[in-house]
C-alpha cells in the first residue's frame, strides 16, 4: 500500500513538474546542443564569413585544451576563485539571517531593503559603483584609508579580492533571505526543548538548527557554487577583460578571449562545453554524497 502510494505521489509530481521541465528543455537544451556542435568542428572567422568550409575535428578542440598550459592555470584560478565566493557569501548570508532574527523590526526591514539594494544592482552597475569607490586618485575607499593613489586592479591578488568582495556583495541576499525564512519556519518548542534541557547557545545552533537547515544550505551551497563558477561580468569590467596580461583570466572570460578576440568559436565553445560539464559533475557528486549520508533522500 505504501509502495503503491509513493509511486501515485512521485507520478502526480512529474505531472506537476512536467510543464517546467518541457520549457527548460526548449530554452537550454537546443543552445547547449549547438553549443557541443560547435565545439566539435574548425569554426573561426574564415567559416563564419562563408570563405571556407566547416572542418570537422572532433574532440580536437578539447585535445587542444588539455595540451594548452594557459587552460589548466585558468581552471585552476576559476576553482579558487569560486570556492573563496561561495565561502564569502555563505559566511556573510549565514550571519546577517541570524543577526535578522535577534534585532527589532526597523533595523531587520533597513537590513532587508539593503540587501534587496544589492540585489537587485544589475552586475553592469554594480561592478562600476565598485570600480568608482575602489578608484585609484578619486575612491572613497583610498580617501578613507589614505592610500590615494593605489591601484586595487594593478595587482593580481586585490584584483581578485576586489571582485570576490563586489561578487559576495551581490549574491549574499539571496542566502540571508532563505536561511532567515528558515530559521523562523523552526518550531518554537523545539528551542525551547533545547533550552529546557541546558543546551547553551552555541549548542542549539550546532545540534539543532544546523541539522533542520541542512536541506536549505544544499540549495544555496549548490546555487552559489553555479553561480560564482560562471562569473563573468564582474571579471570582465572590473579587471578591463581579464587583468593585465590575462592574471586574473576565469574560464568564461578565457572562454569569451578565445570565441571573440580570437575569433576560435569552435575553441572557445569547448571551453564553454567544459565548464558545463564540470559544474554538472559538481552538483551530482554532492548531492550523490549527501544521499550515501542520508541528508537527503
Amino acid at each position: 500500500m505504501t509502495a503503491a502510494v509513493e509511486k501515485g505521489d512521485g507520478r502526480a509530481a512529474l505531472a506537476y513538474l512536467a510543464p517546467a521541465l518541457l520549457l527548460l528543455v526548449g530554452l537550454l537544451g537546443y543552445p547547449i546542443y549547438q553549443l557541443v556542435l560547435i565545439s566539435l568542428f574548425d569554426y573561426g572567422q574564415e567559416q563564419v564569413s562563408g570563405g571556407a568550409p566547416l572542418t570537422f575535428l572532433g574532440l580536437g578542440n578539447y585535445a587542444t585544451l588539455l595540451r594548452d598550459a594557459r587552460f589548466w592555470s585558468v581552471l585552476g584560478q576559476t576553482v579558487g576563485f569560486a570556492a573563496v565566493c561561495v565561502v564569502g557569501t555563505l559566511l556573510v548570508g549565514a550571519s546577517l539571517a541570524v543577526l535578522a532574527t535577534r534585532v527589532r523590526a526597523w533595523a531587520r526591514t533597513t537590513l532587508f531593503l539593503a540587501a534587496l539594494g544589492a540585489w537587485a544592482t544589475p552586475a553592469v552597475a554594480g561592478s562600476t559603483i565598485w570600480l568608482f569607490l575602489f578608484d585609484a586618485n578619486f575612491g572613497f575607499v583610498n580617501e578613507v584609508l589614505g592610500t590615494t593613489g593605489f591601484s586595487w586592479t594593478y595587482d593580481r591578488w586585490t584584483a581578485f579580492g576586489l571582485v570576490a568582495a563586489q561578487v559576495v556583495w551581490c549574491s549574499f541576499p539571496f542566502v540571508m533571505v532563505t536561511l532567515y525564512a528558515g530559521i523562523k519556519a523552526i518550531p518554537g518548542e523545539v528551542l525551547e526543548a533545547a533550552a529546557l534541557d541546558g543546551a547553551s547557545t552555541a549548542r542549539t545552533a550546532t545540534s539543532v538548527i544546523l541539522p533542520l537547515l541542512r536541506p536549505l544550505l544544499i540549495v544555496v551551497t549548490i546555487q552559489s557554487v553555479i553561480w560564482d563558477f560562471k562569473v563573468f561580468t564582474q571579471i570582465y569590467i572590473m579587471t578591463n577583460g581579464g587583468g593585465i596580461a590575462g592574471r586574473n583570466l576565469v574560464l568564461n572570460v578565457y572562454a569569451y578571449q578565445q570565441a571573440f578576440a580570437a575569433s576560435e568559436y569552435g575553441l572557445g565553445a569547448a571551453i564553454g562545453v567544459v565548464t558545463t560539464l564540470i559544474l554538472l559533475l559538481v552538483t551530482v557528486g554532492y548531492l550523490r554524497a549527501l544521499r550515501r549520508s542520508g541528508e537527503v533522500l
